[in-house]
This record gives C-alpha cells, structure tokens and sequence, in this order.
C-alpha cells in the first residue's frame, strides 16, 4: 500500500477513534460527577450492570443532532445489544451527562433502530430513562420523536416483552413511553414520572407539592399503579430487570426458559392446613400459602404495594414458570375493587401474551360494594378481568382455598370462564353469596313473622351452610375437577401444568378483541 494511502487510512482510523471515545465520554467529567453525585449510574455503566460482561454491542454511536450547533456526543443515549443470563436483549440507555438526555429526532431514530431490530428478530426490548424530556430546541421534530417511539410500543406491544427502569427524570410526553411498555421499575432514589411539573401544578391548581410528593416512585407503587416493582436505586432496579425477564420468553413465539431446581414436584405442604384458618371470618396470609406452593419459595410479586387485595407476580412450579393471581383475605377481605380489577387483568394479558401459564387462587367473597366503587366504574373495571381470563389461551388452574362466591367467582377463572383444571381444597365454598346473606335474602319474611327472629335466621344461616358452604356441591355438578389435601396443592398443580404443556386452542377470526378500558 502506497505510503500517502496508508498514512490517509491511519487518519481517519484515528478520527473515527476519537469520535467514538467521544461518544463513550458523554458530557465530560463534570457531568458524570454530578451524576455520581446524585446517586445515579451513568448510561454506560448502567449497560455494564444489567448485561452479562463483555456481551454489550453498541450500534449508532457516530449519530449527530439534526439541530446544527449543539454539542451532543452519541445523541444522548447509548443503544445496541447484549445478552442478559446468557439470552440476547436490545437495550438503550439516556445519558443525562449529555443535554439532560433529552430527546430529539435522530435521539428518537436511535431508540427506534433497535426497537426494530428487536421485534424482527425476536428478543426483548429494555429501555433505561433519564431524561429531561422533548428537545425543545429542535420543536416540533422532538414531538415527532417521541410519536414515533409510542407507535413502535404499541405496535411490539405483544410481540417481544417491553421493560422501562425509570432511572431519573420522566416528565411531559416522555412518560408515556414507559407506560406504554409491560413493565416499569422505578428507582426510588431518583426516579420520577409526572406529565406537570410541581411549578405547573401550582400554577394552575394553586397547590404546592414536591416532586416526590407529585411523581416519586413511591407514589406510583401505592396510588397510581404506574410502577411495577420499586428498588433503592440503579444496580437494584437493573438487577431486578434482570430477575423478570427469567420469567419470560425472548418473544411470544417462544416458550418462558426452564428453571433447574431440586425441589421435588410432589412435595408434601402440611403447612398450609395451619396458615388458611377454616373459619371463613378468619383472614390468613396469601402470601405464604404462594411461597409454600411453588419452587424453593421464590415468589417475585408485582405491584405488591397497589391494591393489595388481590396479589399478582411470578414464580415457577416443576421448573415451569407461571402467573400466579390471589385474593389477600388480609385486605378488604379480599374483595375485588376497580384497581385490583385493572392490576390482575393487566398481568393475566401480560401473561397470556407471553405463554406464561396462570394459576390461580381463589379467596373472594365478591366485588367491594359501595357509592364510590359504583360511580368509579367497578362495572367496567371489573369487566375488564372477566374478559382477560376469558381470553387468554395459556393453561390455567384455579384453586378454591376457601370462599368463591358471587360474579367474583367467575372473575376469579371458573370453569365457564376457561380455566382448564380446577381444584379445591375442603374448606371452600362455592354459591351466588355467603350463608348470612342468602339466609336474609332467601327467608326474609319468614324471619321477620318469627316469634324469636335470631335464632330462626341463624336455623337458616345453619342450614343454608350445610347445603352450600363446601366443594361438594359445585364437584357434583362439574365445575370443580377434585377436592384435594391441601397439603398435595404443589403436587397436583405440578402434574397438571405437565399434562397442559401442549395445549392450543383456536378462537374466531378478528382483528382484535374490544377490552372495556
């Protein structure tokens, strides 16, 4: 090679080395420290936290602002791929040291590249969001970004499994990105998500509140149900991500990964007859009948802090992974209200989605009554879990711990709603209501002409037990496949997820179904 042509290719191998060292700066040493100083992980080393070592692949790392004059190395977020647990996943990470992480149009191009690449063949999507928002410098073209970000999430929505770890600021449109994803984990340290600001609510409201107060994690783990799970901080949240996506397949066409484990599948529970009380006015922790039931006692829940009368998360049983969904007696007795309706159908479509089986344990003594459910919509709320039971294909079983009655037995996966095996234990109940309510409903007058009204309404109460409050009734009838020993709960579900491995089931042509949102 000619000593001019060498010398030119030494140059511009040394240009494109300058320009990607650059990039992996971000915003220069004073804007890592301040973001060091937050208590924040910068955007690379938050790739090197949540992805097995050396397995990272940066794409795009030349790409410029198309606003001429700004100085925005990479553009604000890093993106590529790498392997997580030794399965690849697609990745990006906003870098605040750059613009605030703010987003515009080729900062948006860069998401969207690997949000494409994702889909097409197949492999999760994990977003890491640190941004102060829309570019404002670059308008209208910023907006565009972000609409074309959301297009993409909802048109993956199923495809591929979408995580967001809301790691610093979310603000305006940028929150609904996360949203609109599977899942969202929030630091607790630094994350927020909020549409105003707490300078915009003032204005306008004349109330004065924090950013933590208006936006925080903790505000989106108890009262909006915005978040999913909620860590500390970084490497928390990025090793929870972690732990979910083991619970999920690449992409819906796939199957979740198998988990080894040493826990035997027929594992005997003599526990559960002391922890689920027999007295149906007795609460019991649900928690701990889930943690006995599955393998090694791992249980990952999501959204334990929001409407926690009723438990969702994920765990494995024989090694399989599943959904599990359970009424909390500890909570409203269990009842099922507005956002215990939106947070159960929501992981039962999750579910579903990704061919995670579903198991179910059942507690539930109805839909809350009151003014407020009412004019709130439980109507339209808790429709929403009849149709994500009643649509989902996955196999699903059903335990009746103790009470099923009502329109919540069959929110609660019944037979008539799809459930594949249904089982209960010798302490359930299945009936349109509970023995003091029919008694009232059912022998009105007759208690009311009684000569000693108490004690004709408990006669009846007595005998309306005697007659419905057990399993025996709904087994004569089919819809309860066997009343077994609590203490072989693991056993049996273990063998009838094995039997269900293969299950398929077809359903009507249509473009899609109309969830009542």
């Amino acid at each position: 090679m000619p000593d001019d042509t060498l010398a030119w290719m030494n140059e511009l191998t040394a240009d494109m080395e300058e320009r990607r060292k650059r990039a992996q700066r971000g915003g220069g040493p004073e804007r890592v420290k301040r973001q060091h100083d937050a208590g924040k992980l910068t955007a690379r080393e938050r790739l090197d936290a949540l992805l097995d070592d050396g397995t990272f692949v940066e794409l795009g790392a030349f790409v410029e602002p198309n606003e001429r004059g700004l100085d925005a190395p990479g553009e604000g977020v890093v993106t590529g791929y790498g392997e997580i647990d030794g399965r690849r996943v697609f990745v990006f990470s906003q870098d605040f040291t750059v613009l605030g992480g703010s987003l515009g149009k080729m900062h948006a191009a860069k998401i969207c590249r690997v949000m494409d690449l994702a889909a097409r063949g197949g492999f999760p999507i994990v977003g890491l969001n640190d941004s102060a928002g829309a570019r404002i410098q670059e308008g209208v073209d910023a907006l565009s970004g972000y609409g074309e970000v959301f297009a993409r999430n909802a048109n993956y929505s199923g495809v591929v499994p979408q995580v967001s770890a809301v790691l610093g600021p979310c603000a305006g449109g940028a929150v609904y990105s996360p949203a609109l994803t599977d899942f969202v984990l929030m630091s607790r340290s630094s994350g927020t998500m909020f549409i105003t600001g707490p300078d915009v609510v003032k204005a306008v409201t004349k109330q004065t509140v924090s950013v933590q107060e208006l936006g925080g994690a903790d505000v989106h783990a108890r009262l909006s149900g915005v978040a999913h799970l909620v860590e500390d901080d970084d490497r928390t949240v990025l090793a929870r991500v972690r732990e979910l996506l083991a619970y999920l397949p690449s992409s819906a066409r796939g199957q979740p990964p198998r988990r080894t484990t040493r826990d035997p599948d027929d594992r005997r529970l003599p526990q559960l007859a002391t922890i689920v009380h027999p007295d149906p006015q007795r609460a019991y922790p649900m928690r701990e009948v889930i943690v006995a039931v599955v393998d090694d006692g791992r249980f990952l829940e999501i959204q334990p802090e929001f409407a926690r009368n009723i438990v969702v998360g994920f765990a494995h049983l024989g090694g399989r992974a599943v959904g599990i969904v359970a009424n909390d007696p500890r909570q409203l007795a269990g009842t099922l209200t507005i956002d215990a309706s939106d947070k159960a159908a929501r992981f039962v479509r999750t579910c579903d989605a990704f061919n995670v089986p579903v198991v179910t344990f059942v507690d539930v003594t109805g839909f809350l009554p009151g003014v407020a459910q009412e004019h709130g919509g439980i109507i339209r709320h808790g429709a929403k879990m009849l149709y994500a039971y009643a649509e989902a294909t996955v196999p699903k079983l059903t335990v009746i711990v103790r009470k099923s009655y009502g329109g919540a037995y069959l929110a609660m996966s019944s037979r008539d709603m799809g459930a594949d095996v249904v089982l209960a234990w010798p302490t359930a109940a299945v009936a349109v209501m509970g023995a003091d309510g029919a008694a009232n409903v059912l022998h009105k007058r007759e208690i009311e002409k009684s000569s000693d009204p108490a004690a004709t309404r408990a006669r009846f109460v007595e005998d309306y037990r005697r007659e419905f409050d057990h399993p025996f009734k709904a087994a004569g009838r089919g819809y309860i496949d066997d009343v077994i020993d609590p203490a072989d709960t693991r056993a049996h579900l273990v063998r009838h997820l094995a039997m269900l491995e293969g299950k398929r089931e077809e359903r009507p042509f249509r473009k899609h179904g109309n969830v009542p949102l």
